[in-house]
């Protein structure tokens, strides 16, 4: 009961979100669920208003980056603002302007490559919590899941050093109808392996020993980087990571992307509509194949060997039609295929269709900046490193930093009385990465990650029943 009466007694945080596009209506949606007091800018009354409307904000019309309307949305006892306009030189302004007018944090949407490669010099010069880029994030996970194609998704924890991948287990795959403490003692590195979630149908389980996996559910599993390749080969999954890559529309993910995978050693083909962009691409890929064409041309497609291709990733700014070339695609070729979707609307069909990987920019985005305010909220004994929602929201992965003695440290495991649908998945300790058993103990200096099917947790103590 301790741990409860300490969370209820830290308030929300009054935050100021600037931008009510994708990722500013995800942030309010989130935010306001997890109980913090918001008021939104955008110079778009409608917008205003609808958001205001739905959710229990405040809402003023007006620019973000001016003192009068900063001060009107009550910046001087703010304790964050979040700038997620479309410009990135009006972010950095609006950040700019908090921190000379209120004691608050700020953090910037910045996506220009220009100032992306600058971001660590902003952020310490203007004194911003945090710069993140949408598309160069959505590129760093498209470059993980094609470093193994297999999976549906990776996710990366403890600075790279441990991975969560989600596959889709084969009716005739060698871990269908069987218990997981029976995989086990059949595969000898399953000590360094923890399944941590499985959707079957509509229903999320976090699973016990006991638990049996079934042919068509999707399983989440915890590993160290260097195992988790090892144990996909050894349940007969292919683990190379692909040769070529092709990309349709020539945008800031597709530059983001193919620069990281060029420099994993993998050939790119970006097909472009805009001649001006084409040549532009190819003076800062110089090793890419820049095509100049319509990507939703069967001909052009064809021409260029979607046909043969090891992966396709449309990155074009329209969501359906990333998701029609996604399904084209499935159907003439083998490739591994990533579909970028940017708006959330219909998420059960775009569910229900075959599209492989699916990758929510506003999601990888919104994600980082709710760690960092839950962080911030309630942070006496742990941090949040790292969070992810997994199965539409339905579960959360964090890692947690730990900085002080309390009641979840130094206790073996198994008695520890933890919540249940709850998972300890590993214990990073100096860069080694331990998936516990019920001896361990979680100590001072680890960061702990947690899947559960609870959310909001602010801090490692929440475990605790």
């Amino acid at each position: 009961m301790a741990g409860k009466s300490r969370k209820s007694a830290v308030r929300g945080l009054r935050i100021i979100i600037v931008g009510c596009g994708k990722v500013g209506t995800t942030l309010v949606e989130q935010l306001s669920k997890e109980g913090h007091e918001i008021t939104i800018i955008d110079k778009n009354g409608e917008k205003v208003q609808g958001i205001s409307g739905a959710y229990d904000v405040m809402g003023i019309t007006g620019n973000g980056a001016s003192y009068s309307v900063q001060m009107d949305a009550g910046i001087e006892n703010a304790d964050l603002l979040i700038a997620v306009t479309d410009s990135d030189e009006l972010n950095l302004l609006c950040c700019t302007v908090a921190k000379r007018v209120g004691d608050c944090a700020a953090i910037a949407r910045v996506r220009t490559p220009d100032y992306s490669m600058e971001a660590g010099y902003l952020r310490d010069k203007l004194g911003l919590a945090m710069i993140i880029n949408p598309e160069m994030e959505a590129s760093r996970e498209i470059g993980r899941i094609l470093y193994v194609p297999t999976a549906l998704e990776v996710n990366s924890f403890a600075h790279g050093q441990a991975e969560m991948i989600k596959i889709k287990v084969p009716e005739s795959n060698m871990l269908a109808g069987k218990r997981i403490v029976r995989i086990g003692k059949e595969i000898d590195s399953m000590d360094k392996i923890l399944i941590c979630a499985v959707e079957r149908g509509d229903e999320v389980y976090i699973p016990s020993g006991d638990f049996r996996i079934e042919g068509g559910d999707v399983v989440s599993f915890v590993a160290p980087r260097m195992q988790a390749k090892v144990f996909l080969e050894r349940i007969g999954f292919k683990t190379n990571q692909v040769k070529d890559c092709m990309i349709i529309g020539g945008g800031k993910a597709a530059y983001y992307l193919a620069k990281q995978l060029l420099h994993m050693g993998i050939a790119v083909k970006i097909i472009e509509d805009d001649r001006r962009r084409c040549e532009e691409l190819s003076i800062l890929l110089p090793k890419a194949v820049i095509i100049n064409g319509n990507g939703s041309d069967e001909e052009l497609l064809k021409e260029e060997g979607i046909t043969h291709v090891e992966s396709f990733v449309p990155l074009t700014g329209i969501d359906e039609e990333n998701i029609m070339l996604t399904l084209y695609a499935r159907h003439v070729s083998n490739a591994k295929v990533i579909t970028k979707i940017n708006r959330i609307a219909f998420r059960e069909v775009i569910s229900s269709l075959d599209l492989g990987s699916v990758i929510y920019p506003r999601y990888i985005t919104s994600e980082a900046i709710i760690a960092y305010v839950r962080a911030k909220k309630d942070s006496m004994d742990s941090n949040i490193e790292t969070l992810y929602h997994l199965f539409n929201s339905r579960v959360e992965a964090i890692e947690f930093r730990v900085y002080k003695e309390s009641a979840v440290t130094g206790v073996p495991l198994m008695k520890l009385a933890l919540k249940s649908n709850l998972l300890i998945s590993f214990i990073n300790r100096n860069n080694d990465i331990i998936i516990p058993s019920g001896h361990d103990t979680i100590e001072v200096g680890d960061t702990v990650m947690i899947v559960t099917t609870h959310t909001g947790f602010n801090d490692l103590q929440d475990i605790l029943r």
